[in-house]
């Protein structure tokens, strides 16, 4: 749902940018979603691991280290 959410409102922005004639390249709005939805998983797993079992903190903190590297290449 936040996915189907987050997708409508891109739509949204694109289109009144459009309408504005102040429409951003396609490559820039593809890097600029791949920055947000890298940012909303790195969400995700930051709240996971504030209440995770330590076993599994360890994945989780992996992850969200790989997740950082990611974020920064965009």
């Amino acid at each position: 749902m936040a996915r189907g959410f987050d997708s409508k409102s891109v739509t949204d922005q694109q289109e009144e940018l459009e309408r504005k004639g102040d429409r951003k390249p396609a490559a820039e709005v593809a890097v600029s979603q791949k920055r947000r939805t890298l940012e909303l998983a790195r969400i995700d797993l930051v709240r996971r691991l504030d209440g995770a079992p330590d076993g599994y903190r360890v994945s989780l903190r992996a992850a969200l280290d790989a997740l950082d590297d990611l974020i920064r290449e965009a």
